[in-house]
C-alpha cells in the first residue's frame, strides 16, 4: 500500500519532487484554485470544522481517514491507485501489449480534449452548489455536501495533474480556463450544458448526486482500464471517492421518499404539502426534470470520437474486463434508432442494426439506465412495504432529449412521440410547477443542530465513520 506524502507542498502518491518544475507548475494552480474555492466553494461556512475522509494511501481498502478539518485545509493532491506492472493493456489495438506511460504523439491533443472536458466537470459540480449548506436539513447532511464540494475540487486536481505532467505546455494552456469559466455563466459556461443547470434545491442535489454522480461513475470507469496507465491509476482513485457522491443520492433521495410516505399514512392523504413534506407526484417531476440533461451527457448514439478513443486503448466500455470477453474488434451488433429523412423530406426515426464500435456510448447509456433502474426499483419496493400504492417511472431515454437522434423530436416521458404543441402543453405537467418548486424551496430551512432534523425527510439509518446519526459532524 502506498502511502501519501502529506507533507509535500502539494500531498502526493507520485513521488512528486517539491523542487520540480512540474510540483512549481502545481503550486502556482493551488494559489488560482483557492481563490476560485473563497469564490465559488461553500459560502459562509470558512470557520467550521468538519468531519471529513482525508485520503492517506492508495490502497482501496485503507485509502482514507477521518478527521475534523476546516474546508479550505482538505487535502487536496494528486493520487492514483497502486500500479499493476504485469498487466498488460485490455483493449483496442494494444490489447495484450505493455500499457503507457505516455500517450502517443498521434492522440495527443484527443487526450487533452477529453481530460479537459472531464476536468471542466470537477469545479462545475462545485459552482452549482456552492449555497446548498444554507438548506442542509441536518448536520449528517452538511457534512455529506461538504465531503462531495472537497471531493469534486480533488478530482480537478487529478485531471490537472495529468494534462501538467503530460502535455506540458499544451496541457497547461488548458488549466487555464477550468478556473475561469462558470457554471451558467452566459460569457463563459461550463463545456458540458447539463453542469451549466442550476441547483436550486437540496432535492435537487440529491437528485444530481443519483443521476450525475452516476455518470461520472461511469465515465471513470471507461478509462480506468485505459492503456494510458496514469490515466487508468488516476481514476481508480478517484472511483473510491466517487462511491460516496452516489450512496448520498440514493440514500437521500430513498429519506425523501420514507418520509413522504410517512406523512401520508400520518394524515390519510396524497398531498402532504400542507404537512411540510413532498409529494410523489412532486418528486416523480424533479426526476422528469433531472434525467434528461444527465441522460445526454454519454453523447451521441454513434461516436467516431469513442471509436477511436477505443481503437487506440486509451477509453473503453464500462465494466470492459468483468462484462466482456472480446476487447478489440466489437463486431457484436446493437439496435438503436436514427434520424432519417423521410419519403417527402420530413425526419423520422429509423431502427439500424450497428457493429458495437460504433456504439460504445449508446452501450455505457444502456447500462447506466439499468442501473438507474434498479435505484428506482428500490424505491417502489419501499413503498410496497409500506402500502403506499405508487410506482415511479424513469423517463424514457426519449425524453427531453438535446443530444443525439431524438434531439429534433417530441416525446412524452413514457417515449410516445407527440407533435411540438402537444409536448409544450404537457410539460406543465410532466416536469416542477413554479407553484412546486415555491413549495419545495420553502421547506429547504438549514437544520445544523446535531441530532434534529427538517420535516420533509426521514433520518439516516447509520451515520458516518461508525458515529452516531446525532454526532457533530460539522462543528459551526
Amino acid at each position: 500500500m502506498t502511502p501519501i506524502d502529506g507533507s509535500s507542498a502539494i500531498p502526493n502518491n507520485v513521488g512528486l519532487d517539491d523542487a520540480s518544475p512540474l510540483a512549481k507548475t502545481l503550486a502556482r494552480f493551488k494559489t488560482d484554485y483557492m481563490k476560485w474555492w473563497r469564490e465559488c466553494g461553500p459560502q459562509g461556512f470558512d470557520a467550521a470544522q468538519c468531519y471529513l475522509r482525508m485520503p492517506v494511501a492508495a490502497d482501496a481498502r485503507g485509502w482514507a481517514s477521518y478527521e475534523y478539518v476546516k474546508l479550505a485545509d482538505f487535502r487536496w493532491g494528486v493520487f492514483q491507485a497502486e500500479r499493476a506492472p504485469d498487466k498488460p493493456a485490455l483493449f483496442g489495438r494494444l490489447a495484450g501489449r505493455p500499457k503507457l506511460d505516455e500517450v502517443p504523439a498521434d492522440y495527443r491533443s484527443t487526450v487533452i480534449k477529453l481530460l479537459t472536458t472531464q476536468a471542466d466537470t470537477e469545479p462545475a459540480s462545485v459552482e452549482q452548489i456552492t449555497y446548498l449548506g444554507r438548506m442542509a436539513p441536518s448536520n449528517y447532511d452538511l457534512r455529506n455536501l461538504f465531503q462531495i464540494n472537497c471531493e469534486e475540487g480533488r478530482h480537478l486536481w487529478a485531471m490537472v495533474h495529468l494534462l501538467c505532467a503530460h502535455f506540458g505546455k499544451d496541457g497547461e494552456r488548458e488549466i487555464e480556463g477550468l478556473l475561469q469559466r462558470r457554471s451558467g455563466s452566459a460569457e463563459k459556461p461550463r463545456i458540458l450544458n447539463a453542469f451549466n443547470h442550476p441547483i436550486e434545491e437540496f432535492l435537487s442535489f440529491l437528485f444530481w448526486s443519483t443521476l450525475a454522480d452516476r455518470d461520472g461513475k461511469y465515465q471513470l470507469l471507461s478509462m480506468s482500464e485505459s492503456a494510458f496507465d496514469p490515466l487508468a491509476r488516476t481514476c481508480k482513485f478517484m472511483l473510491f471517492e466517487e462511491a460516496h457522491h452516489m450512496f448520498v443520492g440514493d440514500d437521500g433521495l430513498r429519506r425523501v421518499i420514507q418520509r413522504t410516505a410517512e406523512l401520508m399514512l400520518e394524515h390519510d392523504t396524497d398531498d402532504v404539502a400542507p404537512h411540510g413534506g413532498i409529494n410523489l407526484s412532486t418528486i416523480q417531476r424533479y426526476l422528469n426534470y433531472w434525467a434528461p440533461p444527465v441522460i445526454d451527457l454519454f453523447g451521441s448514439e454513434m461516436s467516431q470520437w469513442s471509436e477511436d478513443l477505443f481503437d487506440a486503448g486509451l477509453k473503453g466500455r464500462v465494466y470492459e474486463a468483468e462484462r466482456y470477453s472480446e476487447h478489440v474488434r466489437l463486431d457484436e451488433t446493437i439496435d438503436l434508432e436514427r434520424a432519417v429523412n423521410g419519403a417527402a423530406g420530413e425526419p423520422r426515426l429509423a431502427g439500424e442494426r450497428v457493429p458495437m464500435r460504433k456504439a460504445i456510448n449508446e452501450v455505457a447509456r444502456d447500462t447506466y439506465l439499468r442501473e438507474i433502474d434498479g435505484v428506482i426499483d428500490r424505491w417502489n419496493r419501499m413503498l410496497a412495504k409500506m402500502e403506499i400504492k405508487f410506482a415511479f417511472a424513469r423517463p424514457s431515454k426519449r425524453f427531453n432529449r438535446k443530444i443525439g437522434a431524438y434531439k429534433d423530436f417530441f416525446f412524452t416521458p413514457d417515449g410516445r412521440r407527440v407533435t411540438r404543441e402537444e409536448f409544450e402543453a404537457g410539460m406543465k405537467s410532466w416536469v416542477p410547477s413554479e407553484a412546486e418548486k415555491a413549495h419545495v424551496r420553502a421547506l429547504m430551512q438549514p437544520v445544523h443542530a446535531p441530532g434534529k432534523i427538517a420535516g420533509w425527510i426521514a433520518p439516516p439509518a447509520r451515520g458516518i465513520d461508525g458515529k452516531p446519526v446525532p454526532y457533530e459532524y460539522v462543528r459551526l
